[in-house]
């Protein structure tokens, strides 16, 4: 029974060392557990998926309790494909275990939100000179505009404005262990969000070649 993922929750970063002394940075996140608590058919949903239940919540509202069924009192409710949902059944757990050491992974998260901020630290404007008078637009952004057409400012024009804070996938990050006692895994390099945030681990959708997504 093979499902695309879980949710977790990014505990920090350290790094491992292997035989030879080379040195690995690693993200260590707590897989799970996750518990099943809906599977979705095409005849019933009109499509196929596994939805699963992690974290706890404080409070829960009676909607939310009649469809948890007393499962648990779950934070978060996210879906999940899966080869043949019909094999899972509501209740059953998702552990870590269903990644092995070595396979390529996809991370979703929440980037670290930095506030309001200017072109230079959002997007690494340079600036304006420092001499002829420019006294006071060290970090202006410039001119905004256009000519006479089209005679308006563009949309999507990159301005200050909110920084961070957006949902953000990395790809193609290497399983280096997998601890099934603890329900961690240790991925290669770093994934979004700050520490103690929710992730939602996926196999990889392109894998590189000759790997094992």
């Amino acid at each position: 029974m093979t499902i695309e993922g879980l949710l977790g929750r990014k505990l920090g970063m350290t790094q491992t060392f292997a035989v030879d002394g080379t040195v690995t940075p690693v993200t260590v996140i707590e897989a799970g557990p996750c518990a099943v608590t809906q599977v979705k058919t095409v005849a019933n949903d009109g499509y196929a998926a596994v939805q699963l239940g992690y974290g706890n919540a404080r409070h829960l509202s009676k909607p939310l309790k009649g469809h948890l069924r007393g499962l648990g009192d779950f934070r978060y409710l996210r879906e999940f494909n899966a080869e043949d949902p019909s094999q899972w059944k509501v209740g059953q757990r998702v552990l870590a275990d269903i990644f092995r050491p070595g396979d390529f992974v996809d991370v979703i998260g929440t980037s670290k939100g930095k506030g309001f901020a200017g072109g230079v630290k959002r997007y690494g404007f340079a600036g304006g000179p420092k001499t002829h008078g420019q006294s006071d637009r060290h970090r202006a952004p410039g001119s905004i505009g256009a000519t006479t057409y089209p005679g308006k400012v563009v949309k999507g024009q990159r301005m200050a404005g909110h920084m961070g804070h957006r949902r953000v996938t990395v790809r193609n990050l290497r399983v280096v262990a997998v601890d099934e006692a603890k329900g961690l895994l240790l991925i290669q390099g770093s994934v979004p969000g700050a520490d103690g945030e929710l992730v939602r681990v996926r196999r990889a959708i392109r894998p590189p070649k000759g790997s094992r997504g």
